[in-house]
C-alpha cells in the first residue's frame, strides 16, 4: 500500500501508481464520493482485472474518470451544448453523464453497452493520478461486489489488500455516496429529456437549473418498488445487482419520527431478548448531507462489531439528497421495510 497522506510523498506515490495503471495494473484511490478501483479504461485486459478483483458481473458498466473536460472527446462523439453546460456547472464533482461511446472504448469498460459513463472527480489525488497516467481511468467502487461502498482507506484494505497492485490511502471521502448518473443519450430521441439513472448528492433540481431542461426520475428509482422495473442490462452502476449489503439482516422503519424511534426501540429490545446483537442507524430528521457522508461507514462499522441485525430509520425521500440515501438504504436492506 502507498500512503499519500504526507504531502512531501504524495506526487512520488501517485507517480508510481500511474505507472501501474500504464502497465495494465489495478490502483485503488480516493475520490470525493467513494474510493475507486481503477484501471486503464482503454485497455480491455486491464478492465477485466477489475471484474475479477471485485467479483463483479461483467455486464455491470463502469464509470470512466477523466481529468479535463477536453478529454471527453476521447470517449464520446456527442459533445452537445447540454454536455458543455453540465461540465461547466458540475465538473469536477459527483455527477456522471452517460453518452454514446466511441469505438476506442472497450465493451469491457461499458458492460457491453454502446454508451459510456464519464465524470471528473473532485479529489486532488484522483485528478493527479489520471493526469500522470495520461489515460482515462475506469473505476467502480473499491470494494468486493455487493458490500457497502468504501469511504475510508481502511475499508479498501479490508476488502482488497493483496488483491490489487496499489492502494493510495487518502482522506475519508467527503460526499460518502456514489455520483449521480445522468443519461443524456435520450436527447437524441423524441423524449428529449435527461434521465437520472442513479440518484446522488447532485439533485434533479440542480441539474434542471443548470441546463434549463426537465430532468426525469424513472419509476425504477422509486424506493417502494424494490427494483422490479430495473432493466435486464443495467445502464449504470448500481441499477440491477445486489448492492451495499452488510453481513447482518437489515430492516428499515418508516413513518412519523416519534413512532419510528419507538418501533426501533421495541424491535431492538425484542431481538436482543432472543440473543441477537442489534445495531441502530438513525440520522437526524433533516441531516441529509450527514447521512450521505456516514451511511456506508456506519454499515461497515456494524459489520466490524458483528451485528446480527441492523434497524435503520428511513429518511424523507422528498429531499433530493434524502432520496439518494434512501436509494442506497433500500438496496442495503433488500427492500425490507416496515411502516409505522
Amino acid at each position: 500500500m502507498l500512503n499519500n497522506e504526507s504531502p512531501e510523498n504524495t506526487r512520488d506515490d501517485i507517480k508510481i501508481a500511474a505507472e501501474v495503471i500504464n502497465k495494465g495494473g489495478l490502483v485503488a484511490f480516493p475520490t470525493e464520493t467513494v474510493y475507486g478501483l481503477g484501471a486503464d479504461a482503454l485497455n480491455a485486459e486491464a478492465v477485466k482485472k477489475i471484474y475479477k478483483a471485485k467479483g463483479r458481473p461483467s455486464d455491470n458498466p463502469m464509470i470512466v474518470h477523466i481529468a479535463r473536460a477536453s478529454d471527453i472527446g476521447q470517449l464520446t462523439p456527442m459533445i452537445s451544448a447540454d454536455v458543455v453546460k453540465i461540465a461547466d456547472s458540475f465538473w469536477p464533482g459527483p455527477l456522471t453523464v452517460v453518452l454514446p461511446k466511441k469505438k476506442t472504448v472497450p465493451v469491457e469498460t461499458t458492460g457491453g453497452l454502446d454508451t459510456v459513463a464519464i465524470r471528473i472527480p473532485d479529489d486532488p489525488v484522483a485528478l493527479e493520478l489520471i493526469r500522470l497516467s495520461d489515460t482515462p481511468i475506469a473505476a467502480p467502487s473499491a470494494n468486493l461486489s455487493g458490500k457497502p461502498s468504501p469511504t475510508k482507506a481502511e475499508h479498501v484494505i479490508e476488502d482488497l489488500n493483496g488483491v490489487v497492485d496499489v492502494i493510495l490511502s487518502g482522506d475519508d471521502c467527503r460526499v460518502g455516496i456514489e455520483s449521480t448518473v445522468l443519461n443524456l443519450t435520450c436527447l437524441d430521441t423524441t423524449c428529449g429529456k435527461p434521465v437520472i439513472l442513479r440518484p446522488g448528492i447532485i439533485t434533479a433540481g440542480q441539474i434542471e437549473a443548470a441546463i434549463d431542461r426537465e430532468v426525469i426520475l424513472p419509476d425504477s428509482l422509486n424506493t417502494s418498488e424494490g427494483g422490479v422495473n430495473e432493466p435486464e442490462k443495467p445502464k449504470a452502476p448500481g441499477m440491477k445487482y445486489k448492492h451495499y449489503s452488510p453481513k447482518a439482516d437489515m430492516l428499515i422503519v418508516e413513518g412519523q419520527r416519534d413512532k419510528v424511534k419507538s418501533e426501533i426501540e421495541r424491535l431492538k429490545g425484542l431481538n436482543e431478548k432472543m440473543g441477537l446483537k442489534v445495531g441502530v442507524i438513525l440520522f437526524e430528521e433533516q441531516a441529509f448531507i450527514e447521512a450521505a457522508h456516514n451511511f456506508f461507514s456506519e454499515l461497515r462499522e456494524m459489520d466490524r462489531q458483528g451485528m446480527d441485525m441492523i434497524l435503520a430509520g428511513a429518511l424523507s425521500d422528498r429531499d433530493g439528497v434524502g432520496f439518494a440515501v434512501m436509494n442506497r438504504m433500500m438496496k442495503s436492506a433488500g427492500y425490507n421495510i416496515v411502516k409505522v
